[in-house]
Order: C-alpha cells, then structure tokens, then sequence
C-alpha cells in the first residue's frame, strides 16, 4: 500500500526533476541542487545529524557540498529509490513519521519559489493526517513566536503554537497552517486575527524547527 510519505517523495522528486538544478526554492540560500542534495544526505549519511546538533555542521555543510556536486539526475533517482535497506528510514513507519510532512514542505518550497505556482487541493486523509501531526508539534514550531499563537482549522479545531499575548490566530486548512508553522509564512495562503502589530511579528518571526 502508498503511504503519504512514499507519494509525497515522488511528488518532490517529479517536481525537482522539472524545475531543474538551478531553479530558486523558498528554503534560504538553496537552489533546487541544494535540496535535493539535503534529502539524499539526510536519509543516507550520518552527517545529516548535523541538522540537530550543531557541532557537526560544519561537517554536514562539508559532505552535503560533495553530494551538491554530484550529477543532478543522480541525485533525483536517489530521492525517488528512497534510502539505503539499512537506514532507519527504510522502514516503513519511520518513513511515513520522519518524512510525510518533510517532502510536503519541500515539494511546496519548489512549488511555490515558481511564478506561476497555485494552491494544492489536498484530499481530507492526508489533511488530517497533516493536522495531527501540527497539533503534536505545534509547540515546538511556534517556540519562537513573539507572541501568543494559535492555529485553527475552518472547522474550528485548534493548537496552541505560543502561549503568551497578545494572541494572533492563524486560520487555514492543514496544508497552509503546515507551511506556515514550518517558516513559510509569506507564502502561505492563511487568514490571520489579532492586534495589527502583533501580526506583523508573527509574519517575520522565525517559526519552524530551526
């Protein structure tokens, strides 16, 4: 049976292959090379831990520089045949866990640094399940937020990203709340509520894992 993870890799996969190696993407500094790139190093080598840790950075930027250099289809059947048998992220739960929201957010960062981009339909499984992962991380993805935050889907569920106030709440479906949790607010498609100041932070504020 397709996961979400396993659909979600092909999709970044097809997307990056079409975009081509130079194209600009809505993560910082990276082109299309550069992500994929961070996905072959993240699921195949160790150095990867670096994403965490900060002592080895330094060395994570070193080898995912040597992978960057690599031939750029290379690269795109490495993220399509997914990780080595040995890799924690060859089974298939630490897959769907460790990589269904990873390759949403970064398809959408290919996506959505093109002109012509538009919003994607999601269907309402794959939706909650984007939901129920924002709601058990929503606290660490809003840590940052200088001010109180809560997302809130139309239907009226909600998380609390940030306690404090004032409160700004950000209303959208589960695949907009996602993008904008993980850093990508500007690019997001959200309604925002609350005192006009605070949503001007909220909008620059450095939301995500970093």
């Amino acid at each position: 049976m397709s996961t979400h993870a396993k659909r979600e890799r092909l999709l970044l996969a097809d997307l990056l292959e079409a975009a081509g190696p130079d194209a600009p993407t809505l993560c910082e500094g990276w082109n299309t090379r550069d992500l994929a790139a961070h996905v072959v190093v993240r699921e195949r080598r160790p150095e990867a831990a670096g994403i965490i840790l900060g002592v080895l950075r330094n060395r994570l930027e070193r080898v995912q520089a040597e992978f960057a250099a690599k031939p750029y289809e290379e690269l795109i059947q490495l993220i399509r045949t997914g990780p080595p048998r040995m890799s924690p992220f060859a089974i298939k739960p630490v897959d769907e866990g460790a990589n269904t929201v990873e390759f949403y957010v970064h398809a959408e960062d290919v996506r959505r640094a093109q002109p012509d981009w538009a919003p994607r339909e999601l269907d309402p499984v794959f939706a909650d399940t984007l939901w129920k992962r924002l709601e058990r991380g929503a606290r660490l993805l809003g840590r940052k937020s200088p001010v109180g935050l809560v997302l809130r889907r139309p239907d009226g569920q909600t998380a609390v990203a940030h306690r404090g106030t004032p409160v700004v709440t950000v209303t959208a479906d589960p695949g907009e709340l996602t993008l904008f949790a993980f850093g990508r607010q500007k690019q997001a498609s959200v309604g925002l509520e609350g005192d006009e100041d605070a949503v001007a932070k909220v909008r620059e504020a450095k939301l995500g894992m970093s």
